[in-house]
């Protein structure tokens, strides 16, 4: 389980709750945190009761039934609703996960407690500010970098090659990993984040790439790579089941083997 971030000099309140929908057979509780920069006012966690006779059975079906029948101001990032963009990543029930793959139903007990991305700047209720974040998965250079002349068709890869990269390529940036990891949490001006050192494994594993070298250097730094305490938390976290501290631990081997 993991925190998540306040708003500097603040502290949650208690929050507003909404009454149970008329008519309503099957209600399911939810605790949703609450902050609007605009307001003046501290965080707080509302309750709300979704009918869930009325809508789907994730958790973001249940956070829409709530925009969308109690309370329209209620503000949460989502996309494409199968796991594949990583929009909807939130902490529910302590846990860092995707809101449209996580069943309402898998809280077995109590309310269903939602919180934004532990300790990151929240923008307006479940919204994290993910500039940071987003800016060291730039600064690994995502993209294939090459010296040799561009091919007339493509870059060609064997299939043994193509198969080092399962593991990596299928991390959709949802900041699950990252937030989850109390290095990051610490040091997340400097250190990069199991998902950006993920990604630059990614590319430091490519056959096709011509800059392992010049990529290797990039991470060489007591923090941007080294801060990793192998805690595991990312992996746990990580809603494709991806493995980020073992990424970082074969970029921290590459390192030792380009020394040798």
């Amino acid at each position: 389980m993991v925190e998540f971030a306040l708003p500097k000099n603040s502290k949650i309140t208690g929050g507003k709750t909404w009454p149970k929908p008329a008519g309503a057979t099957d209600v399911r509780e939810f605790r949703v945190y609450r902050w609007n920069p605009d307001d003046g006012k501290n965080p707080s966690v509302d309750t709300y009761y979704v009918d869930t006779n009325d809508c789907g059975p994730m958790v973001l079906d249940g956070l829409i039934w709530i925009k969308n029948n109690i309370d329209p101001s209620l503000t949460f990032r989502r996309s494409c609703r199968e796991g594949v963009c990583g929009s909807c990543a939130m902490n529910i029930d302590g846990q860092n996960t995707l809101a449209c793959t996580r069943s309402m139903h898998d809280v077995k007990d109590g309310a269903v407690k939602i919180n934004p991305l532990p300790h990151q700047p929240v923008v307006k209720d479940l919204v994290p500010d993910l500039t940071n974040f987003y800016a060291q998965y730039a600064s690994v250079e995502p993209w294939l970098k090459t010296t040799s002349p561009t091919p007339q068709k493509e870059w060609r890869q064997s299939h043994e090659d193509r198969e080092k990269l399962d593991g990596l390529y299928e991390c959709i940036l949802c900041a699950c990993c990252s937030t989850s990891c109390p290095s990051y949490w610490w040091n997340s001006d400097r250190y990069l984040g199991p998902a950006a050192l993920l990604q630059a494994n990614r590319w430091v594993s490519d056959s096709r790439d011509e800059a392992t070298g010049e990529r290797l250097d990039n991470l060489e730094d007591p923090f941007r790579l080294y801060r990793c305490h192998t805690i595991m938390n990312c992996a746990k976290a990580c809603p494709k089941g991806l493995n980020p501290a073992e990424a970082i631990a074969e970029l921290k081997l590459k390192m030792v083997e380009r020394q040798i």
